[in-house]
């Protein structure tokens, strides 16, 4: 448990975050970073875990730091109440630090004290977008840790996840178009060609070909063609 963080290390453990993406991280790798930093920088937190959810797909348990996360989150989904619950079906977002007392979700409570040690916790959404995915779920072993400064911690890295979730897909996805692309022989060589010709990377490459194709309004594949298949230094530039 973090009683209380500097603003460097929470700033260091989102550096980190921000590296996973860059350098192409699976999903499940960032949840799982993201679950690691929740325990170094949000005050009061002692476990953590990250759920999913899709259109036609039961909900899926992304990462978690332990045991006791993973089984809350099980009973949430038994009970169908608790923080997971509310942020990713009602978009409400609740941090009950003492469920001994009154408890907000009651039936998940009394679960909980009986299986586990925990006696705090709070959930936040995380969206890719305008696309809502999931929730991460935060819990306390003491009454009362999960304070309101631990609570806005944890808001700042859910809304950090959130982010680097986006950017993940959106990388992923470009990622993806350019890599069936190059697979594609034409296209493949003339991205060759033009790197060596023209000293520049393949996505440069790739956006020369797009551009043309654009602007001629010919299709992709041909303008490739043309590419490789043009040998005569009088012809004029295609790309």
């Amino acid at each position: 448990m973090t009683s209380s963080v500097s603003l460097d290390q929470a700033a260091a453990a989102l550096r980190q975050l921000a590296e996973l993406v860059y350098q192409g991280e699976s999903y499940s790798g960032i949840y799982e970073e993201i679950c690691r930093i929740a325990l170094q920088v949000v005050p009061g937190c002692d476990h953590a875990c990250i759920t999913t959810i899709s259109a036609g797909r039961s909900p899926r348990l992304e990462a978690t730091t332990d045991e006791v996360a993973a089984l809350i989150d099980r009973t949430e989904w038994e009970v169908r109440e608790g923080p997971c619950v509310d942020a990713i079906l009602t978009d409400r977002f609740d941090c009950d630090s003492d469920i001994t007392k009154d408890p907000t979700w009651p039936r998940l409570a009394e679960r909980v004290l009986a299986l586990t040690p925990v006696r705090g916790m709070v959930g936040y959404r995380i969206t890719a977008g305008p696309q809502k995915v999931g929730a991460l779920n935060l819990f306390s072993d003491s009454p009362d840790a999960l304070s309101m400064e631990g609570a806005e911690v944890g808001a700042i890295l859910a809304s950090f996840a959130s982010v680097a979730i986006t950017a993940a897909r959106e990388k992923s996805g470009a990622e993806n178009l350019l890599a069936g692309l190059i697979n594609n022989r034409e296209i493949g060589k003339a991205i060759g060609v033009l790197m060596v010709t023209e000293g520049i990377t393949d996505d440069e490459a790739f956006e020369r070909l797009r551009t043309a194709s654009n602007h001629l309004n010919v299709r992709l594949a041909e303008i490739a063609r043309r590419v490789v298949a043009d040998t005569d230094p009088g012809a004029p530039d295609l790309v």
